[in-house]
Order: structure tokens, then C-alpha cells, then sequence
């Protein structure tokens, strides 16, 4: 039996108890408004006002100097077999709780920087470090492990046909020897967050593309990883649905989930209102 660090339970245990108290306002489901009231923007925009204030005084150094760093990117080059080259001289450094968004067109180096972080991809020079390891050679059952505490969002969802959506959810923690207790007291609160409770008996082709996002999304956070990442998450979806996601990754993030999101909808990152590294031809400009 796998034992649950008591951070990652207590993470379940807040999603299942802010689920009890959930409203539409705050928990997207299908009756879930999708506005992005004029408050809201006032509001972030004063927050915002302020970070900005804070980091011209010296405080933004200070206060992430107290947070852990759960992804490093130093001096990053990848050059494919082809001699295309994905990225380029790429230094980034993500804290533990920060919300970011990748942007840049087709071809730019987004997706390329996502797999370095997931070991889908091996950097050719530089150094890239989750969670505070190395991932320069890392293979097999470290790779394995190191996943286990990442979760992964795909465009194409990567459902499999022939599973429920609970099924599907429930596949990731079966696959790491999760017993059956433990995979119901997960599963349940992880289709609540998503707003999908009563579509768990449902197969994927029952389902609109919005839900079968929500479905990859709740698969990605049933094992409460420390950092989500999320390729072009929305790249799919009509602007209602891809709002949707980008509330129930906010409200993963307000949890402590660091969130790095990849997108060329410069609409969606403007209302989102989070930092945004800009890729340009495998540079980060």
C-alpha cells in the first residue's frame, strides 16, 4: 500500500470539504456561471497594482525567497535530431504556488518546454530541475516516481474509450497500487472540483469536449501533485468552456497547486490575470 504524505491528504481533504460548501459562483460545473464580472477585473487589477508596487520596493524578492522552487530551467538549449532547434539559452524559475501562463505562436518552443519538465524530452545543454531533481539522464523507475508528482494536461484529453469518466480518473492512482479505499475517498472529490459528479458513470463519447477536459483535469490532480502542467489546455474548447477550465485551475491554485499553463489565447491570459513568460522562436522575451 502507497502512503500518503499527509500535505497531499490534507490537499483531498480541502477539496472535499470546499466542495461540500460549493456554489456555481466558485466551482464550475454545467449550471456554473462563466462570467468575468467588472468586479472581478477591478479587483485583480488592484491586486495586481499592488504586486506591482510591492516588487518596485524590494518585497517580491523576499516573499519568494521564503517559498520553495519547484521547477528551475538554467541556460536550456534543445536541438531535435533534425537540427531544428526548440529552445534557446531559457532560464525560468517557477515557486511553490505561482500561476503561470506560457504564451507564443505554433512552433515557439511551448509544448518543447512542457516535455523537458515531464521527461517526454531530454534538454541538450542546461539544467532542468523539478521538485529539486535533476531530470539531465533520468529514466525508467526515477522518471516514474518524479512524474508521479507531476500532473499533465493534454490539448487532446488522452481519455481511453472504453472507461467511464470515474474509471478514467481512478486509472493513475491503480496504476501506482493505490488500494480500493483510498482510490473511492480520491476519485470523488477530484469530479466534484471539475463539476462532473453525475456524468462518472458516462463514457467519453458521451461527453462535450468542455467535460472531457474537466475529465483529464480531475485524472490530473486525483494523486494531489505539487505542479500541474497544462498543454494548450483550452486549445479545444468554445470561450465558455475554456473559461471553465481556467476557474478550476485558479481554484486548484488558491489549494497551493503551482499551475503552468501553455496557450496562444491572449484574450484568455488578459482576463486570467496571471504573470505570463512569452516564448518567441524557442527565447523567452
Amino acid at each position: 500500500m502507497l502512503k500518503l504524505p499527509t500535505k497531499n491528504s490534507s490537499l483531498i481533504n480541502s477539496l472535499a470539504s470546499s466542495m461540500s460548501k460549493a456554489t456555481p459562483a466558485n466551482i464550475p460545473d454545467d449550471r456554473a456561471t462563466n462570467d468575468y464580472s467588472p468586479d472581478s477585473q477591478r479587483q485583480d487589477s488592484q491586486r495586481q497594482d499592488h504586486q506591482r508596487q510591492d516588487h518596485q520596493n524590494g518585497d517580491a524578492p523576499k516573499a519568494n525567497s521564503a517559498k520553495s522552487v519547484v521547477v528551475k530551467l538554467e541556460n536550456v538549449r534543445k536541438t531535435y535530431a533534425n537540427g531544428a532547434v526548440g529552445l534557446r539559452d531559457v532560464n525560468v524559475e517557477l515557486f511553490q504556488g505561482d500561476f503561470k501562463f506560457i504564451t507564443g505562436h505554433s512552433g515557439s518552443g511551448k509544448s518543447t518546454l512542457l516535455k523537458l519538465l515531464y521527461g517526454e524530452e531530454q534538454a541538450t545543454d542546461g539544467e532542468v530541475i523539478v521538485n529539486g531533481v535533476s531530470l539531465k539522464g533520468l529514466k525508467g523507475n526515477k522518471l516514474a516516481m518524479l512524474r508521479r508528482k507531476i500532473g499533465i494536461v493534454f490539448q487532446d484529453y488522452k481519455l481511453v474509450p472504453r472507461r467511464t469518466v470515474s474509471e478514467n480518473v481512478a486509472f493513475v492512482l491503480m496504476a501506482q497500487g493505490f488500494t480500493y479505499q483510498e482510490i473511492q475517498r480520491r476519485v470523488q472529490p477530484a469530479l466534484k472540483m471539475v463539476g462532473l459528479m453525475h456524468k462518472a458513470n458516462c463514457f467519453p463519447e458521451q461527453l462535450s469536449g468542455g467535460e472531457q477536459q474537466r475529465t483529464s483535469i480531475a485524472r490530473a490532480i486525483v494523486n494531489t501533485p505539487p505542479l500541474l502542467l497544462a498543454d494548450e489546455p483550452t486549445g479545444n474548447l468554445d470561450p465558455d468552456n475554456a473559461w471553465q477550465v481556467i476557474k478550476i485551475l485558479k481554484k486548484l491554485n488558491s489549494f497551493g497547486v503551482t499551475v503552468l499553463l501553455t496557450t496562444h489565447d491572449e484574450q484568455l491570459v488578459r482576463a486570467a490575470n496571471h504573470p505570463v513568460l512569452h516564448l518567441h522562436n524557442g527565447y523567452i522575451v
